[in-house]
Formats: C-alpha cells, sequence, structure tokens
C-alpha cells in the first residue's frame, strides 16, 4: 500500500483499486491461469500510463496490461502482483481517414463496436475473433489475434501500420508510419505485435482497413469422419481457392450445437466444413463452384446457403460452439487447455486423427473445431471440474495435443497466446530462438517489470 499516494497523485483516487473483491476480479481471465493484483489502475491517457510505468520501472513492480480480459492463455493475469493496468477507459475512436485507408484508436476500443464505425463508411476492419462483441483491440493486437476469416484476410500484424507504445522506462515512442508501407528500419510495430505485453504497451494503434465484400455466401460440406473433412481442405486450397473463411466442425461440435439450439439442424454426421467466399457476385458463385467441385468426390454432400439468412444463422451457430459442449452433458464443464493449436496445412488429416486418438486414450470428449482453412484448430475439453482424477486426465491430454502439434511441425498457439498458459513448450517450439526472443526481453525491460512470466521470458 505504500505507493498508492502515488498512483492517486498520477490517475486519482477514484481510478485506483485496492479492494480485495475488485483484484480478485482481475486475477483471472478463462485460463486456469490465476495471480493476484496488488492495484488496480485505470489510466484515460498515455501521458498517464508513461508515468505509472516509470514510477514502477523505478520501484521495481510488475505491471500487467489489460483490455476486456476475454483471453484464454493467462495473458492478462498478474501472476506476479503488482499493478494491472486497465486500459478500457482508453477507448476512443481518434479518427477514421478512409481516404488513407486506416484508422487511429485507442487500445480500449471493442472490436465490433469498431466495426459498426466503419461499416458506415463501407469499410471494415477483417481479423474476425469469436469473441468480437467483448475483445479490445489492444489485446487483439498485443496477441495478433485473427479470427474466422484468416484464411484471406490473415491476422493483425496485417493491419497495424503504426502503435504507440509506452516503453518499460516510460518512454513512448512510435514504432512504424501513416503510410501503407515503410522500410525504414528494424520492423518495431512487428515486434510488438504479438509480444502480450512484455516488450511495451500499446496506447494507439493505426489500422489499415479493407472495403467490404460486395457479396457472401456461405457453403456447407458434409463428411464421414474429420479426416475425410481435412483432405477436403487439403484439396480446396491446393487447387488454388482462397476462401474467406473454412471452419470445421467434428461430430461432437455438431451435437453440442444441436442440443444447445434444436432449430439449427445441422446434418448428423462426422464432421461438416463452413466454407466462405467474399467479393463481387459473379466471384462469389465462381468460387462456390469451384468449392463444390474440389470437395464433391469427399463429401457426402455440400450445399452452398440459399438465403442470407441461412448464411448468418450457420455463422451464428460457429460463434456459440465454444461452450456448447456443456450442454452435451450438465455434469461437465468446459475447460480451456490445449485448444489453440496450428499445423501446416498437409497435416490437417493427421492431427485431427491424433486429436481422435487421443479423446479415446483420456476417455475425455473433445470437440473439435476452428479455422482450419489456416490449420488452426480448437480442442474444446469438458469435464468434471469436482473430479481430480479428470482434472489429471485432461492435462495429460493437453500436453499430449501440444506436443503433437509440434512434432507436426505446428505451434501450441496460432491465435490465442501463449501467456502463462503455454510457456513451458517455448524451447520446445522455437528451440535456439528463445534466446533471442530472452535477449531483446532483457534489452527494452532490463528489470523485467512488464508481464513477468509470461512468453517463455
Amino acid at each position: 500500500m505504500k505507493y498508492i499516494e502515488k498512483l492517486h497523485e498520477i490517475v486519482g483516487k477514484n481510478r485506483v483499486s485496492t479492494s480485495s473483491p475488485e483484484l480478485y476480479c482481475y486475477s483471472c481471465d478463462a485460463s486456469q491461469i490465476k495471480g493476484m493484483p496488488d492495484y488496480v489502475v485505470r489510466p484515460d491517457s498515455t501521458e498517464q500510463v508513461s508515468k505509472i510505468v516509470q514510477f514502477a520501472n523505478k520501484h521495481k513492480i510488475p505491471v500487467t496490461s489489460r483490455g476486456a480480459g476475454t483471453g484464454l492463455a493467462g495473458g492478462a493475469v498478474p501472476i506476479s502482483g503488482g499493478i494491472v493496468l486497465d486500459l478500457s477507459s482508453m477507448n476512443r475512436i481518434l479518427d477514421v481517414d478512409i481516404e488513407n485507408l486506416q484508422v487511429a484508436v485507442e487500445p480500449g476500443v471493442v472490436h465490433a463496436k469498431l466495426n459498426e464505425k466503419l461499416k458506415y463508411h463501407g469499410f471494415f476492419f477483417p481479423p474476425d475473433p469469436g469473441s468480437s462483441a467483448m475483445c479490445t483491440i489492444g489485446g487483439l493486437i498485443a496477441n495478433n489475434g485473427s479470427g474466422m476469416r484468416s484464411v484471406k484476410y490473415g491476422t493483425s500484424s496485417r493491419y497495424a501500420l503504426d502503435l504507440e507504445v509506452v516503453m518499460a522506462d516510460g518512454t513512448v515512442i512510435n514504432t512504424g508510419s501513416k503510410t501503407l508501407k515503410t522500410v525504414a528500419g528494424y520492423n518495431l510495430t512487428g515486434l510488438m505485435v504479438g509480444s502480450e505485453g512484455t516488450l511495451g504497451i500499446i496506447t494507439k494503434a493505426v489500422l489499415k482497413v479493407a472495403p467490404l465484400p460486395k457479396a457472401r455466401t456461405v457453403i456447407l460440406a458434409s463428411f464421414e469422419n474429420p479426416e475425410l473433412a481435412g483432405e477436403g481442405v487439403v484439396k480446396t486450397l491446393s487447387s488454388g481457392i482462397v476462401p474467406s473463411a473454412c471452419e470445421i466442425l467434428d461430430k461432437t461440435a455438431i451435437e453440442a450445437l444441436n442440443a444447445f439450439d434444436p432449430n439449427l439442424n445441422l446434418p448428423d454426421v462426422g464432421a461438416i466444413l463452413m466454407f466462405e467466399v467474399d467479393g463481387t457476385g459473379g466471384a462469389v458463385e465462381e468460387g462456390a463452384k469451384l468449392i463444390e467441385s474440389s470437395c464433391s468426390s469427399l463429401a457426402t454432400n455440400v450445399k452452398s446457403a440459399s438465403t442470407k439468412q441461412e448464411s448468418e444463422e450457420l455463422w451464428r451457430a460457429r460463434r456459440l460452439v465454444g461452450a456448447a459442449i456443456s450442454r452435451l452433458d450438465p455434469n461437465r464443464t468446459r475447460v480451456y487447455v490445449g485448444e489453440d493449436v496450428g499445423v501446416p496445412i498437409k497435416e490437417i488429416p493427421k492431427m485431427l486423427k491424433k486429436v481422435r486418438e487421443i479423446s479415446e486414450e483420456f476417455n475425455i470428449p473433445i470437440m473439435t473445431y476452428g479455422h482450419i482453412g489456416d490449420g488452426n484448430l480448437h480442442t474444446g475439453m469438458a469435464i468434471d471440474v469436482l473430479d481430480d482424477s479428470q482434472w489429471d486426465s485432461l492435462n495429460k491430454a493437453g500436453d499430449k495435443i501440444h506436443r503433437t502439434a509440434i512434432e507436426l511441425g505446428g505451434t501450441v498457439s496460432a491465435e490465442h497466446g501463449i501467456g502463462g498458459a503455454r510457456s513451458k513448450y517455448m524451447e520446445l517450439e522455437l528451440g535456439p530462438a528463445l534466446d533471442v526472443m530472452l535477449n531483446i526481453k532483457n534489452a527494452l525491460d532490463p528489470n523485467n517489470i512488464l508481464n513477468p512470466g509470461k512468453l517463455g521470458v
């Protein structure tokens, strides 16, 4: 409590919390990582963030930046205590500059609200996370998030032009330019994107935006098993088709969604693929036909959504799937462990088969879904959280899923971040590159105050 007066001086008394109930609210996210802060501070300007970080660095107080707390890997959890910087008050859209194809925002802007604003101008910010209605732009950039349309549009790193960042000593820098491309010096913007607040704190972002497509349609392909669906993805993408999205729902996911909302009436099959094609009307029709042709020899059925409403219903179902697994057994709760692996495209069928084997080995239902078009699979597991033996099985299953992904040339996290949940796999996945990361961390944050204990650094 000895630092409370200085924090009050910087942001005001009503923007600092030390009460146990409020601190507890900042001690977790959706992962199993926990850590209690000593202070929660809610700055509303870059100047305040800079002063807080400068003060924290002087006294070696850990600082963990946080947006909406929707993370799944403990990235915003203060495992070393100290200060949580709640940036949700910095939620202004500063400039919509359509003539330059960009927008400037503060980190606390909610993703969906940004796209609501851009829609008026006929544009959008393409990364499309499932948590769009809640997650903030700062968190999305800090984790290099993406989502369902990453096959065509890529991750957040493709759209970050310039970031205003508070460094560990309180210095404020700009990492890029308002131009659509620049090669002036090291790619500091790329370094900050995905760094999970371990190298600096993002207080402003200039982002490239894209025109909204004139038309979209969804193609639904049914398969006897997930492995055949995986082969369908490989065949479709290798034929040169680039859908805007390509998602998988396995049998368990389909059953969970139909239990959640019987009106969805998804087909009772081993797996389905949801392709989305966007662009002009003619291009969309041609793309849909090419996807149908690519999948026809492997699928039991392929059809396009007949109306815009049907397409929207299918996407609504996909967004619900993460929580729907609990509908299959009320005694089981979804636990976010081993749920964000990525593998090379041609290894997708092998990874899907391995997940099924792991599910049988540990007797845990695993619902496989996700952005299969870029090799990103979410493996949703549910257990009786009061049964210690099921926790043991779940952790062993998650470990095996992670190690399998690495063995196949993949990654333990394709979009949700490393945080504290997957730090132990960084050396296995990165090898000597982890030493380079450590050198960068030590150079930019010698006192290790910025989100310590995350990303394996």
